[in-house]
């Protein structure tokens, strides 16, 4: 894990290549290894950034769930167009993702929110993200109410709240070198497939 990159053996499928990255923080124990950060714009283009959690991966793209009624779902919503970025500090790596973005289907939302701990379903109805509230109590008291109203009952799936895929058009790879000469190795997405280059740090 601690040899650099090279853009003649790296694998030509980004996504391959970004998921044994992955894999190697998973199996090097890392804390969130699938925390992302998610940078979004105003149609006039003012960014925010948070943090996220990736909750799949594959050829179609990078999918993560939030509430419709957020704000960087309004933003989604309103450009749609993100990045990415993943950091492994301790396997001295970064993986930034850029390109348009689509909601899940509400199916595809739905398969996903019965997957999630009982908690996290709660927490779904319970807390308007983004809302400005008097204090903690409002959101303890409304996962009260929700416990209650569906203690002996499967919780249904908000309308509020679903997923987004991110169809990757952009990804770079970087990897730390000695002297800050470090990797950098860019995937372009064209009509065949993807073009693959070195980028100077």
């Amino acid at each position: 894990m601690s040899t650099g990159l090279d853009e003649k053996t790296i694998n030509r499928d980004p996504i391959k290549q970004f998921q044994l990255w992955l894999d190697d923080a998973i199996a090097a124990k890392l804390p969130l290894p699938e925390a992302m950060t998610l940078a979004t714009a105003t149609p006039d283009g003012r960014p925010s950034a948070r943090m996220v959690l990736l909750k799949q991966v594959d050829e179609d793209g990078f999918v993560f769930f939030t509430n419709y009624n957020s704000v960087k779902a309004e933003q989604l919503d309103a450009n749609p167009y993100a990045a990415l970025v993943f950091y492994w500090a301790p396997l001295d790596r970064q993986v930034r993702v850029e390109g348009s973005v689509i909601r899940t289907s509400a199916q595809e939302s739905r398969d996903y929110f019965k997957t999630r701990p009982r908690e996290s379903q709660i927490g779904a109805w319970a807390s308007g993200q983004s809302e400005v509230i008097s204090g903690r109590e409002v959101l303890e008291q409304r996962a009260k109410e929700l416990e209650a109203l569906y203690c002996d009952r499967e919780i249904d799936c908000p309308e509020h709240w679903g997923g987004y895929r991110l169809k990757p058009e952009r990804i770079e790879f970087w990897k730390s070198r000695i002297g800050r000469l470090h990797d950098r190795i860019l995937y372009e997405r064209n009509l065949s497939g993807w073009t693959v280059s070195r980028l100077a740090p």
